[in-house]
């Protein structure tokens, strides 16, 4: 109770001091980006003893600072260097995104430069302000309605590929829904949805990863909880019941390659909380923004279930899905 009390505290002071500092400089705060091609991005700007600083979620990948944040007249310039992780000699490419804001929403540009100055690649966005995070919810008073069987163990009725176009690795064998992907060239294997959307929700499942696994459990299209081959391996928000880039599990509880594992996943008022193996891993944490890869950025409409199979090989079986009841 204590805990609950103190977290109560801090959120509202956290929401408080977000209205205070929008007042101030209305970029401050966390805001849902769409980008380029519909895809779902994130920018969130802070500031502390007078400097700003931001990070962003851009289409895929992680939450990661970025070099610079400033003012300059009624816009907020925010500067990017990249490089691609497989090319170590490739040259650093710089963007630079140029924000202005209207109360609850912003418009922004973007423009890619070369080492030697020159540009090569522009771009748009717009974004929303994303509403304080409400109080953390007495899960104990949340009432779930009855369970529904999303994978009925005999075929893939009720699901379907994102990108119909893209190649399926899904099939069922023995009960079992399992992805195998085969790296080649060209060939881009998809991410497997429910026909049905969902609100807030308790999700439990099982999953058997394979030699580096990678993949994912997007809960609403729009949060990866992530599902990897992390036996052994040091804490970190990419391990295996993360929320990917954004919140590491307090412990390990992953278990081996091979072996079935179970996740059991409350969703509840944009808080979080993951059961991996029996050890609860994330204990009802807030969630600030949508992760890498996610449908939409916008956190409050429905989205399916989504299991990420372009990456690699894995295996699920008994998932079953119980709605909040409000």
């Amino acid at each position: 109770m204590i805990t609950s009390r103190r977290h109560l505290i801090l959120l509202a002071t956290l929401g408080f001091t977000a209205f205070a500092q929008a007042a101030e400089n209305p970029f401050m705060g966390r805001w849902a980006l769409t980008l380029d091609g519909g895809r779902a991005g994130w920018l969130g700007v802070d500031e502390k003893e007078g400097v700003l600083s931001s990070s962003v979620l851009w289409g895929g990948g992680s939450v990661v600072p970025t070099q610079t944040t400033k003012l300059e007249g009624d816009s907020l310039l925010i500067t990017r260097i990249s490089k691609p992780k497989d090319k170590p000699d490739a040259p650093t490419t710089t963007e630079t995104l140029t924000i202005k804001v209207s109360g609850d929403t912003l418009t922004g540009s973007t423009v890619k430069t070369k080492p030697d100055g020159k540009p090569f690649g522009q771009g748009s966005f717009t974004g929303k302000r994303i509403p304080a995070i409400p109080a953390t919810p007495d899960l104990a008073k949340v009432k779930f309605g009855e369970p529904v069987t999303l994978f009925n163990g005999k075929d893939l009725t009720g699901w379907r590929l994102i990108k119909p176009d893209d190649l399926s690795g899904w099939s069922v064998e023995d009960g079992t829904l399992i992805n195998r992907v085969v790296k080649e060239k060209d060939k881009h294997f998809g991410n497997l949805r429910t026909d049905a959307e969902f609100e807030d929700f308790n999700l439990k499942l099982e999953v058997r990863t394979q030699k580096n696994s990678n993949s994912g459990i997007y809960l609403r299209g729009i949060y990866e909880v992530q599902v990897a081959e992390s036996y052994g391996k040091p804490l970190d928000p990419h391990n295996m019941g993360g929320l990917y880039s954004r919140i590491t599990p307090s412990v390990a509880a992953e278990k081996p390659i091979g072996e079935w594992q179970t996740m059991d996943i409350t969703l509840v008022d944009r808080h979080l909380t993951v059961i991996l193996n029996g050890k609860n891993i994330i204990d009802n944490q807030p969630v600030l923004g949508c992760t890498g890869g996610a449908l939409t950025s916008d956190e409050f409409k429905p989205g399916p279930l989504f299991l990420q199979g372009d990456h690699t090989n894995v295996d699920y079986r008994n998932i079953v899905l119980r709605p909040v009841v409000k």
